[in-house]
């Protein structure tokens, strides 16, 4: 996957699923735009941690989706969208 095509969704309400994400995004990126989308659970409890990550076929596409998301409701509350940045290795 070409870098810059990752982006991280925060405020995510308790009750969006890796599906539900998916579908928002894919809205606007459009049909086979949308290659992951994964709302992070914490470990213990199993419940959304309140934030995930999408990823894009392109960074043209990721990029689009950073500007059209910014702000939108996502199973009603507003989503702050940026791009996601390198996972650093745990040492």
């Amino acid at each position: 996957m070409a870098e810059g095509c990752r982006v991280f969704v925060g405020n995510l309400s308790w009750s969006t699923s890796d599906q539900s994400l998916w579908q928002a995004f894919e809205q606007v990126g459009g049909p086979g735009s949308v290659v992951d989308a994964k709302v992070i659970m914490d470990k213990y409890t199993g419940r959304s941690r309140g934030f995930g990550f999408v990823t894009f076929q392109t960074p043209d596409q990721a990029n689009h989706a950073m500007g059209s998301m910014n702000g939108q409701d996502v199973d009603g509350r507003p989503v702050r969208v940026d791009l996601a940045s390198s996972r650093q290795p745990r040492d």
